[in-house]
């Protein structure tokens, strides 16, 4: 799931930084130098996730963040501790910029429509030989299997994006979801298991229209009707191309 930056945003920054961070036993010395080496490692992770996917060792990642093997694991149980955190930014990155570019929208209908639409359109966004997409959808079913909570945690972001927006629309009317919370987690389900399919599966229509078809899913299933909510909500916004990196 938007943007080639490796600046770490603050609110990711105080989870799993800061979860590193108090794994290391030099936190009462100097929190704030724990949580810039932990943001030192996961650049480089991302750095190497470019390039390799997640075919890279231990020691090509501290050769990568010019660190210690000791220094690593004063932050990191381990490589995977590092790939969760390198999810958790990409998802929180993303969906900033999809807030961001969402935010002149005329409605949470068609908000939510943005966020839906944009993660499938947006597909297309890697270059060719970016390692990115499918380095997220591989380890993404790994992951889940050892570190479902961790998992959930990083991609809670995305659940956060879309609550807001259903909770507005039902109290106008334009939707009758009768649990928003509920509703927003299994939507954030489907996105990212139509997305992690479509990494892989070739398309057999284009991308835009698939997300159309999963909009006017979830659309329906939010009690929004028949139609899409296309002609309810404005102009549609073509989705953003901006992605996680």
């Amino acid at each position: 799931m938007p943007s080639a930056s490796n600046e770490i945003p603050a609110a990711t920054a105080s989870s799993w930084a800061e979860r590193a961070a108090d794994r290391s036993p030099s936190v009462q010395r100097s929190r704030e130098r724990s949580l810039q080496r932990a943001q030192q490692i996961v650049q480089a992770a991302r750095r190497l996730v470019e390039v390799k996917g997640s075919d890279f060792t231990t020691q090509d990642l501290v050769k990568e963040a010019g660190i210690a093997v000791q220094t690593f694991y004063k932050h990191f149980p381990g490589k995977d501790q590092v790939i969760l955190a390198v999810i958790e930014d990409m998802v929180a990155e993303t969906c900033s910029g999809l807030a961001e570019d969402a935010r002149d929208l005329p409605d949470p209908v068609a908000r939510l429509r943005f966020y839906v639409t944009s993660i499938i359109s947006g597909i297309a966004a890697y270059g060719e030989g970016d390692a990115r997409p499918r380095f997220i959808t591989t380890e993404h079913w790994r992951l889940h299997r050892l570190y479902p909570d961790e998992l959930a945690r990083a991609n809670r972001p995305f659940t956060d994006l879309l609550l807001p927006e259903i909770t507005a629309a039902t109290k106008t009317g334009s939707l009758t979801s009768v649990d928003p919370e509920y509703d927003a987690w299994l939507i954030t389900r489907l996105v990212i298991s139509v997305f992690h399919h479509y990494e892989y599966a070739t398309p057999e229509e284009s991308l835009d229209q698939i997300a159309e078809r999963l909009w006017s899913f979830c659309y329906r299933a939010l009690g929004g009707g028949t139609e899409t909510g296309a002609e309810s909500t404005g102009r549609r916004r073509k989705p953003s191309t901006r992605r996680a990196g």
